[in-house]
Parts: structure tokens; sequence; C-alpha cells
């Protein structure tokens, strides 16, 4: 037993040197090159399940790199092979977007790297570095279904869509509060000017004059109307390898939607299945949150010191509420009641009265009108306030009270329904962002914070994956045969 555990030992070892080494050694180009090398063991079946997948009707017509990286999946080890998209209308699903996903675009950590004196010991690593250390990638596909009655152009928010998310290796998280996590990101940009509210404040997705003024004498003029805002005025930095936390950061503000909790299989590949549309998925979990992460920092400017403040973890949403300068709400009024338990997904319905009515999050469009009140209106929302968790804290109260009907603090579905008319406008449109302008895709290693935020939000420090949006324009069909039910 005692020479087991030591062989054990060494295996765990050699393998999380293999992290770091083979990466550099293996070729994406053919399937005996992707094979794990010993003393990991090989798919046997390699050549036949890339072909396989590389005929499969919802395969055949994708853009070249994408079916390259799904055959890549395909030919390692693996429990399944890329998910299969059904049509879940009489016309096949449309291929509209795509992400492809590594460990390269951000700065390395613990889940992705080995750090000497921090787990450079023989300890195997809790997220990459699976099958001895093939390199770890995935691919993501959004697709449209083309639905009798609803839109099929996917920049229409009233559009249904499908994510597919299909990842090689990352290792199985067998504690139960842990979990990985996808996001689509959405960089918020520069809007159009318009003139103001009666009251002095900025119309639904615009700036006024003077806001624009102040941002175009920002840093090097970048935050004109149409570009991607940044918070020092200067061209956007992107997350990259070259980054370090927390002096040097993207200066990007992303707008993170969950594309949902998922685990990995035995042979260390994950595949994923997520809905984006109006009805519950295209929200944002509540912004205010983000203070208490532990990388969103006090003031503009300044380094995430919530770790420092003992911040982490202060504030919760289970009780949904508009924040810490909004309602707050009795637990037993809007709490998780056992007799009628929180259920987000009972979204739609005939009858109102049995709809979902706690919802913690806000519709993604919403969620971008709140960061254009905190960092690009500076002279129309609160131009006295340069604390940035105050203005985030305002700005989320006062958003979510132009679309809450009941003054709880809360959009519920009825109220976030988009149909229904909200703030003078006719419907409530406006506020979902379609999944087009969410152009970067990553993934997390979650922990049970209790929080919807992203771990470490919006710092990088808990990615394992990212990737940016390839646009397919024609789309393209890709799906086979026929989904059992085609809600």
């Amino acid at each position: 037993m005692e020479q087991d555990n030591t062989n054990r030992t060494r295996l765990i070892g050699f393998c999380s040197v293999l992290a770091v080494t083979v990466p550099t050694l293996l070729s994406a180009t053919t399937a005996r090159a992707e094979q794990a090398p010993p003393p990991c063991h090989p798919n046997p079946t390699a050549d036949a399940d890339e072909a396989a997948l590389r005929s499969r009707g919802d395969i055949v017509n994708l853009p070249g790199e994408l079916q390259d990286r799904l055959a890549q999946l395909a030919n390692r080890p693996h429990t399944y092979l890329p998910l299969q998209v059904f049509a879940e209308a009489d016309g096949a699903s449309q291929l509209f977007q795509y992400y492809l996903l590594d460990t390269n675009g951000f700065e390395s950590n613990v889940f992705t790297a080995i750090i000497p004196g921090v787990n450079d010991g023989n300890v195997q690593l809790t997220a990459t570095g699976g099958n001895c250390g093939l390199p770890t990638v995935g691919a993501v596909r959004v697709v449209l279904e083309p639905k009798p009655g609803l839109p099929t152009d996917p920049n229409n928010p009233r559009a249904f869509n499908d994510v597919f998310t299909d990842i090689s290796p990352l290792f199985v998280i067998n504690n139960e509060s842990g979990w990985y996590e996808g996001w689509m990101i959405h960089d918020i940009t520069v809007p159009q000017i318009a003139a103001p509210r009666p009251d002095g404040l900025a119309q639904f997705g615009t700036i006024t004059q003077q806001d624009a003024a102040i941002l175009a004498r920002m840093g090097t003029g970048n935050n004109v109307a149409g570009n991607v805002f940044t918070i020092d005025g200067r061209p956007p930095h992107f997350p990259s390898a070259s980054d370090h936390f927390p002096d040097v950061q993207t200066n990007v503000v992303p707008l993170q939607e969950s594309m949902g909790a998922y685990n990995a299989f035995q042979q260390s590949d994950v595949h994923s299945y997520w809905e984006f549309n109006y009805l519950g998925t295209n929200w944002i979990h509540p912004l205010y949150e983000l203070p208490f992460t532990g990388g969103f920092p006090d003031n503009f400017g300044q380094p995430p010191d919530a770790f420092e403040d003992g911040e982490i973890g202060k504030l919760q949403s289970i009780v949904p509420g508009s924040g810490p300068r909004g309602v707050k709400n009795q637990p037993q009024a809007v709490g998780d009641n056992p007799n009628l338990p929180r259920d987000p997904d009972k979204f739609d319905g005939d009858v109102d009265a049995q709809r979902e009515f706690r919802q913690r999050g806000v519709p993604s469009g919403l969620a971008n009108e709140i960061y254009l009140d905190v960092y690009e209106r500076r002279a129309s929302f609160e131009p006295q306030v340069k604390n940035l968790q105050r203005r985030l804290f305002d700005a989320y109260a006062a958003e979510v009270a132009r679309v809450d009907q009941n003054g709880d603090g809360i959009i519920s579905a009825v109220e976030g329904d988009i149909d229904t008319p909200s703030d003078g406008f006719p419907d409530n449109e406006r506020l979902f962002l379609p999944p087009t302008v969410f152009n970067r895709f990553a993934v997390t290693r979650e922990i049970n914070d209790g929080l919807l935020a992203p771990r470490f939000a919006p710092s990088q420090r808990a990615w394992v994956l990212s990737g940016v949006l390839v646009a397919v324009n024609p789309t393209v069909d890709a799906s086979t045969g026929r989904d059992a039910d085609d809600r």
C-alpha cells in the first residue's frame, strides 16, 4: 500500500510538470499528436471518433477552424463527443457566432499553471493539467432557433438562441461546493449623445453632451461614441497573459452573463447546454455584489481592496432587493420559502400570479444602463459622487426603480417581461442585449460563496479559459435531428 501511494504521488507530480511542458510540444493539427503522453492512456478510437464527428449534420457546415477544434476534442480521450445540436424548429438551427477557448488570454494563476513556491510540489492542479498535460482548450457554439413567429435575426433580443460548450481537459471537481461556470462578456461601449430627460438625467442608452465632453478629455481620447469604453481613456487593454494582479489589469468594463454551472466527466471533458433569451436567462447577476467579490476597487483608478478590508462576502443577495442604497426586503416576504421553493425558471406563463417574483438579477440591458450611470455619465448622474461603490449602489437602485412597478426593489418576471411597458416605453425590448454584443467568453473556477457574481470579478483571478467572439455571417445550418421538446 505504501508503495502504491508513493507511485501515485510521483505520477501526480509528473503530470503536474507535464501541464507546463507538454503544451509547447504538442501540435493541434493531427489526431496522433493530440493523444495524452505516457503514463496517461491515449484514445484508441481517435481516428474513428474524429471521422464520426466531422460527418455529423450539425458539424459539416461549420467554419473550418471551429470544425478543427471540435475534431481536436473528439480525437482526445473523452467521455462524450462534442454536443450534438438538435433542431428546435422546422428549419435547422443557425450558427451565427462562436468562441474558441484556451488558457493563454489572461494572467496565469494557480488553476492554470505551476507557480514556484505555491503549487510546484507533488500536487495535482485543480483545473487544467489533465491527461498528463494536454493543453486545455474548448469551443462555444451559439445558434439561433428559427421558431415560428420569432425573429431570425440574432441581433434581435426577442430571438431564441442556444449555447453549446465543449472543453477538454478540465479536472472533475470532487469538492461538492465547487464548479466551473461559463460567462458571455459584453465590454460596455460609449453610446450616442442625446438631449437629457426633463430632470437632467440621460435618456436610456445615451449620454449627454456634458458627459461626452468629460469622457473625451480622459486619457488619450478613446472614449468617444462607438468605441469600447475604458476607465482611463486610453485604447482598450483586454485581459492579457502579461497582466499582473492587482496593478496591471484590463481597462475595459465587462458585463458578465452566466452560461450556467458545470463539472467535468470522468475523462476530463466538459459539455454544457444553455439557452440565451429574455425568459430569465439573458439576465445579469446583482451588480451590487461586485464590491464584495475581491476584484472591485473602492474608487476609480485604485486597485481592488475588498480582501484587505475584510469585505469578501460581506453583502449577499439571497434576499432580493435593489441593493445597499435601495429597497431592503424581509426574508419572510421574498426569501426562499420552503412552502413555495423559489424557481427562477418559472418566468413565463398565462397566470401572472404564478410567475416568479423574487428574481435576484436584472435584464442585461438594464445592467448595461447601470454601468453607463456609474462610469460614463460623469455629469448627468451624481456628478458630486466620486466613490465608485457609492455610484454603483445608487445607480443600481435608481435604474431598478424605473422598471420596478410595485416598489419592492425587484424586477419580477412580469415586470421584466419583454412585452411589459415601463419608464414611458411601450415594451421592455430595450432591457435586453442581443448575444452578438457579447464580444468575449470566459470560464471560471467557482466556489460556493453565496454570490451570483463571478468569483473575484471583474478581475481574471479565477479564470481557467477565455476566448473572443467570431461572427458567422451569413449564418450556416448547425443542427441535425429534432429535439423532442421544441421549447
